[in-house]
């Protein structure tokens, strides 16, 4: 008898998981309310690999105005790996300099429009003004353009043009880490600065020190600490000027002329690895509160030996990947070209030794 009710409730138990099972699909949609089902419309149009060159098979070229530093190789990275999702084939470009070199990319802008196998074509764009010629060309040929990186507000067709690349306002993360890192330290007071060179000319630069100037003095605010602290990016909120031929030295001496810096911020990667070596070089590592820019292999460095608290980077895998599929969405898709901000990522020395390990910073 008792081995009777034991399979009958194991038999009831089976029954009870079979019905919560089918239960639990019970909120599934197997097509839309228009009729279609969601396979059939997830499938690429047929004519999407014959787009433009007819080959195929769907080309995109990305050419950046610097390949020989290593910035742009996460860009690359980013677009082969988005290329390999949807079965396109990626041309990777950019001039061969170490240093920014819009000369030698419009160089090559110029040789790979005419191409009658390209499909879409990516660009960085730190000339402002200089690239409506090959937009146009472009357009003309019916071969959709991306930007990415670097951002051209002024370049033809704007609105119908996707930008990849950061904002400006994503330094008030390292201005909000920076007071963080005041606080935890339990810092009463002192100088914080913020070097920077207008004469750079460098419009992005300046919106960064000024984003992270006002999320410190928001921080700070907020902590009721702000009279404890003098905030100084200069008159304009732009950056206390410093030499950026000599930014090492020039750090130096604003540390030595405030007397009590207890933090610094530095916008790009000229003043970052210098202000690294400022930190270094006055005795301060560890007792500052020092962040920077990018994360190149100086302030990778600079993290891991405890010179910089934290840097920024601009997330560039992205800035591969999602121009890649933008253009792709607008052949196969007709969607209209979307932006993406890639914000920043802070890496700090407990994060800094999993950079870079897929490829992605």
């Amino acid at each position: 008898m008792k081995a009777v009710l034991k399979t009958a409730a194991l038999g009831f138990a089976a029954a009870t998981f079979m019905i919560g099972g089918a239960h639990a699909q019970s909120g599934s949609v197997g097509k839309a309310v228009g009729g279609y089902t969601f396979d059939d419309a997830a499938k690429e149009a047929p004519d999407t690999k014959n787009f433009h060159s007819n080959d195929g098979v769907l080309t995109f070229a990305i050419v950046t105005h610097t390949a020989g530093n290593g910035f742009f190789d996460p860009v690359y990275v980013g677009a082969l790996a988005a290329a390999n999702m949807i079965g396109a084939k990626v041309l990777l470009l950019g001039s061969e300099s170490p240093v920014d070199d819009p000369a030698r990319e419009i160089e090559i802008l110029n040789q790979i429009i005419q191409d009658p196998t390209l499909d879409g074509l990516i660009m960085t764009t730190p000339q402002v003004g200089a690239y409506n010629d090959i937009v146009k060309a472009a357009m003309d040929a019916g071969i959709p353009v991306a930007t990415t990186n670097s951002f051209d507000g002024t370049i033809l067709n704007r609105s119908g043009i996707s930008h990849t690349g950061q904002d400006a306002s994503a330094a008030a993360i390292a201005g909000e880490a920076l007071v963080a890192c005041l606080m935890d330290k339990g810092v009463s007071g002192g100088t914080i600065v913020l070097p920077n060179s207008t004469a750079m000319g460098n419009v992005e630069v300046n919106n960064r020190v000024t984003a992270a100037y006002g999320a410190i003095v928001a921080g700070l605010k907020a902590a009721g600490k702000l009279d404890a602290f003098k905030v100084d990016a200069g008159p304009e909120g732009v950056g206390v000027d410093a030499d950026p031929n000599d930014p090492v030295a020039a750090i130096v001496s604003l540390f030595e002329s405030r007397g009590d810096v207890v933090g610094a911020f530095a916008g790009n990667n000229v003043f970052t690895p210098a202000l690294a070596k400022a930190v270094a070089q006055t005795g301060m590592t560890g007792k500052i509160c020092a962040y920077g820019f990018d994360l190149g292999p100086a302030q990778q460095e600079a993290i891991a030996s405890g010179d910089l608290t934290g840097s920024l980077g601009q997330q560039p895998f992205l800035q591969g990947f999602w121009p890649v599929m933008q253009l792709y969405l607008q052949i196969d898709r007709g969607i209209s070209a979307a932006n993406l901000d890639t914000r920043a990522q802070l890496v700090t020395k407990d994060s800094v030794g999993n950079v870079g390990k897929r490829f992605e910073n």
